[in-house]
């Protein structure tokens, strides 16, 4: 009960990140943050009742950092929307493929790595697109930074819906 998920706003009211109900109540207590939303369950001590936050807002504004996304497997299959682009074909069983082999002197970057279904890499093999007759459906690029990234692959509780603009 103390690990279920509370949505941290900002003082503007826009969504910062997902704490613990734990160090949910240590900024309320603190007087850091204030409930907005109170959760269906509570905890009981021996003379209080505490209402299990959902949702609290900070008392003070903070600023929200442009984070670089660190390049991974699970980070490429969603910029790219878990399709091979090479041939289009949407499914989960992806692989990495360097658009410059590596063994050419390509890099591991974002912008020489791209989702591809098994077939396309094994056709590709160690030659450029160019060079295999294969077509890029959309050239790799760095993705822009997104305040929201780590809400954005998370569950969404529905008392939150109202403070994330994209689930509504």
């Amino acid at each position: 009960m103390l690990n279920s998920p509370v949505l941290v706003v900002n003082e503007n009211y826009q969504p910062l990140n997902v704490c613990n109900v734990k160090r949910a109540f240590v900024l309320l207590h603190l007087g850091k943050a204030e409930l907005v939303i109170k959760g269906h369950r509570s905890i009981h001590s021996m003379r209080i009742i505490f209402p299990l936050p959902s949702v609290i807002r900070l008392m003070y504004m903070i600023k929200l950092p442009n984070i670089k996304r660190r390049l991974s497997r699970h980070a490429i299959f969603h910029r790219d929307g878990f399709t091979c682009q090479y041939c289009g074909n949407h499914n989960k069983s992806l692989i990495l493929d360097h658009v410059k082999p590596r063994s050419r002197g390509g890099k591991h970057t974002w912008e020489n790595v791209v989702s591809a279904c098994t077939p396309c890499n094994h056709k590709k093999a160690g030659l450029t697109p160019k060079e295999a007759r294969m077509h890029l459906l959309h050239k790799p690029m760095i993705p822009q930074p997104n305040p929201y990234y780590q809400l954005l692959h998370r569950s969404i509780l529905e008392e939150w819906r109202p403070f994330i603009p994209w689930a509504r």
